[in-house]
């Protein structure tokens, strides 16, 4: 079992930046895939990034790529989401998961976080 608590989430203007960070608990962290998801208001879960076991790989939304980063911390049972030039259209409630796969579908992760809002106001 794992327990993944998400933080760094708040309210920030339209371009600013904000890290997200999602601690994890177990002993076996290091062996799941980590992903970030993002669900707005009436809108689906959608895919944001994905980081291998090792760290070694990473894939994000076509969406994000080039403002959003995702990593990792295996000693400390950490991974992030690093984002930047915010606007508007990314405020939704942010979610950790764990994976025994490196994927894209929320079908393919086993354990979720309970998520941090994150809001950028224009």
């Amino acid at each position: 079992q794992v327990q993944l608590v998400e933080s760094g989430g708040g309210l920030v203007q339209a371009g600013g930046s904000l890290r997200l960070s999602c601690a994890a608990s177990g002993r076996t962290f290091s062996n799941y895939a980590m992903g970030w998801f993002r669900q707005a208001p009436g809108k689906e879960r959608e895919f944001v990034a994905v980081i291998s076991s090792s760290g070694g790989s990473t894939h994000y939304a076509d969406s994000v790529k080039g403002r959003f980063t995702i990593s990792r911390d295996n000693a400390k049972n950490t991974v992030y989401l690093q984002m930047y030039s915010l606007k508007p259209e990314v405020t939704a409630v942010y979610y950790c998961a764990a994976g025994n796969v490196y994927g894209t579908r929320w079908s393919a992760y086993n354990y979720w976080g309970q998520g941090t809002q994150v809001t950028v106001s224009s």
